[in-house]
């Protein structure tokens, strides 16, 4: 079973996979995926509501109130940090006078709480540049197929963009997201229902022990 088997078989599992996270406009999107780390899309999308109801704009973001952002944001992880963060966002990107998010992965990460997978998330999702983003899901399951061997996640990048073609890139990012965070989870993966069962890593280092 080679690569394109396995994203077969994954497409076949979650043909409709596909960002999960609720938004109107990019730079909610942005804040959406900044706010998505360590913690769940679900959580994400009802503290959304709130924020994007009060702050839609970068502009209005820029002028909140700090301990406002956190009381509407408290129920996910890191809230303290991540609100700090998503306000200096705002503020930076109207200090460089982007009254709109770049397409500009260079100048995306220099902004506060950016980095890496949260910048190929978004140009992926919002500018369909062709990127796969690497999140805790998608390296797991990297790593339990037998792609890598690795818990480095630019590896797991860099691995991942040799075995499949540009075009196909964000949706083995959504294919390999879904697998891990409905069925291959860190803890009680399905293996007895798994498909991928054959190639699995993780299911034979258990077995050993």
């Amino acid at each position: 079973m080679d690569a394109n088997d396995v994203l077969e078989i994954l497409t076949s599992m979650y043909p409709n996979a596909r960002c999960e996270l609720n938004y109107q406009t990019k730079f909610q999107l942005l804040i959406s995926v900044v706010l998505s780390a360590q913690t769940t899309d679900i959580l994400v999308n009802k503290v959304t509501k709130v924020l994007f109801s009060k702050y839609p704009k970068i502009s209005d973001l820029a002028e909140a109130d700090e301990d406002s952002v956190k009381e509407i944001i408290k129920i996910i992880g890191l809230a303290n940090t991540k609100a700090k963060n998503i306000i200096a966002l705002a503020k930076k990107l109207m200090a460089d006078g982007h009254q709109e998010i770049p397409n500009d992965y260079d100048y995306l990460i220099t902004l506060p709480g950016v980095g890496r997978k949260t910048a190929n998330v978004f140009l992926a999702e919002g500018f369909h540049v062709p990127k796969i983003a690497v999140d805790t899901h998608v390296l797991r399951v990297s790593n339990r197929l037998g792609f890598v061997d690795s818990s480095d996640p630019v590896v797991v990048e860099q691995k991942l963009m040799e075995l499949y073609p540009q075009e196909l890139w964000h949706q083995v990012h959504l294919k390999l997201l879904f697998f891990g965070r409905y069925f291959c989870k860190a803890r009680n993966p399905q293996c007895e229902h798994c498909p991928l069962i054959s190639i699995c890593q993780y299911k034979k280092h258990v077995s050993l022990n």
